[in-house]
């Protein structure tokens, strides 16, 4: 009798463990959310969101303010329409701007919010229209290589006035 207790504990205390490892890992990654403040959601168009992902940080000077809720694209215009659920503790003029930035030189993208200056705020459902896309490395290293063709091309003194 002793014995199949002392199983029974083993058995949930590893049992445990493993949904803890799973937690943390989804957390991490984050694939899961549990967010138990209420908020505000903002929509925002942009021609180009790279890489973003849903559950994406939305930053302010470094602090995290809210997080992407969903990504569609919007066949009427042909842009992305980005959902953000911002934390109702943090509010922002209604003319600010959003830039979808990258942590480090390859890290993973998020949305950094720049304060304007009006005297309204945002409110749930306004649309953000001031907002830069994402710089796609992929186009910056071939519009650089294309501009060193192209200069390459050009014959010797071509260039040269006198």
């Amino acid at each position: 009798m002793q014995r199949s207790k002392n199983d029974l504990w083993v058995g949930l205390f590893v049992m445990l463990g493993g949904a803890a490892l799973v937690f943390l890992a989804l957390q991490s990654a984050n694939l899961l959310s549990l967010n138990f403040k209420s908020g505000y959601s903002i929509t925002a168009r942009f021609d180009n969101i790279g890489g973003l992902k849903p559950q994406a940080a939305v930053r302010s000077a470094g602090v995290l303010v809210g997080r992407v809720e969903s990504i569609a694209f919007d066949d009427k215009v042909y842009q992305a329409r980005v959902t953000l659920s911002m934390d109702e503790r943090y509010v922002f003029p209604k003319d600010s701007s959003l830039k979808i930035l990258t942590s480090g030189l390859l890290g993973e993208q998020y949305i950094g919010i720049e304060a304007g200056a009006d005297e309204k705020n945002l409110a749930a459902g306004d649309t953000v229209t001031a907002t830069q896309s994402a710089v796609v490395l992929e186009n910056l290293i071939g519009q650089f290589l294309y501009r060193q063709a192209e200069d390459g091309s050009k014959p010797a003194g071509a260039g040269d006035k006198k």
